[in-house]
């Protein structure tokens, strides 16, 4: 039997206020429904500008909690109405202090599965993020929902292969990596590492980027959001590098196991040679 996924992602333009940015994700989302989407994606910290371009306490204010926040409980809601999976980041906040840049994983009947926090934390002009964020400290989760397993890799962490490598190990058909990434500093890595990533673990990635300017920075987020498969091979076009757009696709999720079988890297992996790699 043909196991077919028609998958969504959003690459969107900051509208100013959380109320706007919230109500034009839903709107993406329902439109995804519509063309028959089962499971969505949006970017990293959706419902907010990407804040990190400052150093400013003022921006602790875009944290809530998580499931219990009014984002979540509002994407709970939508996740029912329209029967898609939905991967929803947010800056969260746990307690006094301990904020992290969070992604909830809810499924297709508005149930909240769990959550990833972003595990590498980036120091950097415009990207200063170690401000807010503490590092993700609950593992490489992947939640079984109505579409298949599921795991979620944000923006920076990208870079670092060990994570996507236990996503893999953890069963996951499908990572979303929700991402603000800008012009200059990262496009050249954008279009190599998602797709090596698949080919290196061998199932599907949701590569997401904002699109446009905000206020708080002069990054430039080039979207050129996409969808890849376990061949490394971009499934239907590529978004716009400069405009918001909704990228839905057709997921063949029978290509994992033909890819598995073919190249065999999950049978001749060596981890009794991997101890080196852990050592600080």
């Amino acid at each position: 039997m043909v196991n077919v996924v028609r998958a969504a992602l959003v690459q969107a333009t900051w509208t100013g206020d959380t109320e706007s940015m919230i109500a034009k994700h839903e709107e993406h989302a329902r439109e995804a429904a519509r063309q028959g989407a089962k499971v969505i994606g949006f970017q990293e910290v959706f419902n907010a500008p990407y804040f990190c371009q400052v150093q400013e306490a003022e921006h602790y204010r875009w944290a809530e909690p998580v499931p219990d926040g009014p984002t979540v409980r509002r994407m709970r809601d939508l996740a029912r109405e329209t029967g898609m999976v939905i991967v929803v980041p947010v800056f969260e906040v746990e307690q006094a202090g301990f904020y992290f840049n969070t992604a909830a994983v809810i499924d297709a009947d508005g149930s909240y599965l769990g959550k990833y926090r972003k595990h590498h934390i980036p120091q950097v002009k415009g990207f200063w993020e170690k401000y807010y964020f503490k590092p993700g400290n609950l593992g490489w989760p992947v939640f079984d929902t109505a579409v298949g397993k599921v795991g979620v890799y944000i923006c920076y962490d990208r870079h670092f292969p060990e994570g996507w490598r236990q996503l893999g190990l953890n069963g996951a058909q499908l990572v979303f990596n929700p991402s603000a990434t800008s012009r200059g500093l990262s496009a050249y890595l954008w279009q190599l590492e998602q797709p090596a990533a698949a080919v290196a673990n061998e199932y599907f990635i949701a590569a997401i980027n904002r699109v446009g300017q905000e206020e708080y920075g002069d990054n430039d987020f080039y979207g050129t959001s996409y969808f890849v498969d376990p061949r490394g091979q971009t499934v239907g076009e590529t978004a716009s590098d400069k405009t918001e757009e909704l990228v839905v696709r057709d997921l063949d999720f029978d290509l994992i196991d033909e890819v598995r079988t073919q190249w065999a890297f999950y049978r001749d992996r060596r981890p009794d040679a991997y101890d080196g790699l852990v050592q600080p």
